[in-house]
């Protein structure tokens, strides 16, 4: 009787890095918490502090990187209608080829629990360990914070440009490897 291989449930991408993956599950599983916590009860609205201090610096540094020149960061959480706009970025500079990199820059933070869970679990003998505990309340707020907000989605389209380069580079590939795409 054969038993079932990784790769034949699952891609061998998915099989390889299956240790990162397991890895990050107690962090995704804190942000699904903290986030039930957080509209539960005011009390527990800290646990979303660390997360929206990495988003908006995240669009302060990337703005101040590619010249949006920002001016004014606020991390306070400000009652908006029937929500709460819990920090801001004002930029000054905001053009076509700054406001994606600047409005889309909490995508970014993923970088970072992918990097610890890359880091703890490079050794094939890895396990839990206290530290991992820890490192599972600091990664549980990157992963409720770096979607871009609506805002930050409106803004990332005056690059619209960006979507022409794009398209013709999908274009130029799609010609030179596949020749179905050829007239």
């Amino acid at each position: 009787m054969h038993g079932i291989s990784c790769s034949s449930v699952a891609g061998a991408w998915l099989c390889q890095h299956s240790g990162m993956l397991l890895y990050l599950v107690p962090s995704m599983a804190m942000a699904v918490l903290m986030h039930i916590l957080s509209r539960a009860s005011p009390a527990f609205f800290i646990f979303l502090a660390s997360g929206t201090i990495c988003h908006e610096l995240a669009h302060f540094f990337v703005g101040l990187v590619t010249n949006a020149q920002p001016v004014g960061l606020t991390i306070i959480p400000k009652r908006n209608g029937n929500t709460w706009r819990l920090g801001e970025v004002r930029l000054n500079n905001l053009r076509w080829y700054n406001a994606a990199p600047a409005a889309l820059a909490p995508l970014g933070l993923l970088a970072i629990p992918i990097a610890v869970a890359w880091y703890r679990t490079r050794f094939a003998s890895w396990h839990f360990a206290p530290l991992d505990v820890g490192l599972t309340f600091l990664l549980g707020p990157l992963f409720l914070s770096f979607w871009p907000s609506p805002v930050d989605w409106k803004l990332a389209l005056r690059s619209w440009p960006y979507l022409l380069v794009i398209a013709c580079g999908a274009g130029a590939y799609a010609w030179l490897k596949h020749p179905g795409f050829h007239l």
